[in-house]
């Protein structure tokens, strides 16, 4: 997610405020934890990370992740 926050020139800072304002009350604290994989996240923030970066859904999975979903035809 780092990188494509990145690719999008956005701070931690100003992808959590975009996140808020999808109504997601995040802060950057916490995003840096779900960057550093400390803190899980769960489908419904995936949604809103996608939303707030303008990516599909699918391009917030890790590649190791996306071949353990493809393995069970997801």
């Amino acid at each position: 997610m780092r990188k494509l926050r990145h690719a999008r020139e956005l701070t931690q800072e100003t992808l959590a405020a975009k996140c808020n304002g999808l109504g997601w009350d995040l802060g950057r604290g916490t995003l840096a934890k779900i960057e550093a994989a400390v803190r899980c996240v769960t489908d419904a923030e995936r949604f809103v990370l996608a939303k707030a970066l303008k990516q599909e859904l699918g391009d917030l999975h890790p590649q190791d992740e996306r071949a353990v979903l493809a393995l069970f035809g997801e």
